[in-house]
């Protein structure tokens, strides 16, 4: 019988390592070679097996820099309007006459009931027999329309119903200091009592009991309603009275009650 060669246990351990101890002389000279290639280009070391590998020393990559950044203005355009005004035309002026008025530039202060008696006429009296029928009161410095003209104005005196030819009397003692025949007031008497008092009669007829520089005493004569006041002609006939103190005027109807 032929003999059957059984492998020897020991063959077969020395073997495996032999093949064991020639696979790990491989892998420590592998890795001594990897080691060595990193050391000689000193730019990485070495990583484990199965990464991958980058190559950080490839050109063209730029440096970090630290931008500024720029902001630019565009410039605006912008169009100009240019509107053309358009020419003025000069309107012919109209110019509207107006009708004068009395104009009184200082308007006096009105003497009130309250008023001292010695601020008064001494011993007054009536210029007309019946003063109780008023048409026209003093105005006190306000202006009221007048009847004839019109116009916007003061009444700086009293108008007292009289018929034509009625008798006028002096209202305190005085003097005459003028007579005239206005073209507005018609026949005028100015009578000065020489106590800061002068009393005016518009609308005389023309014949005069008195005369300029005559003395007379309160109660007397001076002539009678004529009508010949054209300023105001359009009121039935009256007696226009003025009274005025230190040149101020004031209500005559409050001295000669």
């Amino acid at each position: 019988m032929k003999k059957r060669n059984i492998p020897d246990e020991n063959n077969k351990k020395a073997t495996r390592g032999f093949y064991a101890a020639l696979g790990i002389s491989a892998v420590m000279i592998g890795s001594a070679c990897f080691f060595a290639y990193g050391q000689d280009g000193g730019k990485g070391k070495a990583l484990p097996s199965g990464d991958t590998v980058v190559d950080k020393r490839a050109d063209g990559i730029p440096k970090t820099t630290s931008y500024r950044y720029t902001v630019t203005t565009t410039p605006r355009t912008t169009t100009a309007v240019v509107t053309t005004a358009p020419e003025r035309v000069m309107q012919p002026v109209i110019t509207v006459e107006i009708p004068a008025a009395e104009v009184v530039t200082d308007v006096p202060e009105t003497v009130t009931e309250n008023s001292s008696r010695s601020d008064r006429l001494e011993n007054p009296h009536k210029p007309l027999t019946d003063t109780g029928n008023i048409l026209a009161p003093f105005s006190a410095g306000e202006l009221i329309k007048d009847p004839t003209t019109g116009a916007w104005q003061t009444h700086n005196g009293t108008d007292i119903k009289a018929e034509v030819g009625a008798e006028v009397y002096a209202v305190s003692t005085g003097e005459i200091m003028k007579i005239e025949n206005d073209a507005l007031w018609g026949v005028t008497v100015v009578l000065d009592h020489h106590n800061g008092y002068i009393t005016k009669y518009c609308g005389l007829g023309t014949d005069l009991s008195v005369q300029e520089g005559d003395t007379v005493a309160g109660g007397t004569l001076i002539g009678v309603v004529g009508g010949t006041a054209d300023i105001e002609s359009a009121l039935e006939p009256h007696l226009h009275i003025e009274l005025t103190h230190n040149g101020r005027y004031v209500d005559p109807m409050m001295y000669i009650k």
